[in-house]
């Protein structure tokens, strides 16, 4: 679930991963970290203020 918002063109805030997961901030950052390690480059842009995460292509 996390993987395919993260999918998306504009990619997810922490804010709508923890809303759609249901799980805590510290809970959702470690799943981002457990993706890392499994070899996912993940994106983190701050242009509009938030910081959106996405996969890279």
């Amino acid at each position: 679930m996390v993987a395919q918002l993260l999918r998306r063109d504009d990619g997810a805030s922490l804010d709508e991963l923890v809303h759609v997961t249901g799980w805590l901030p510290h809970t959702t950052r470690a799943a981002l970290t457990g993706l890392r390690k499994k070899g996912h480059a993940i994106i983190r842009s701050g242009e509009t203020g938030a910081t959106r995460y996405h996969l890279a292509a």
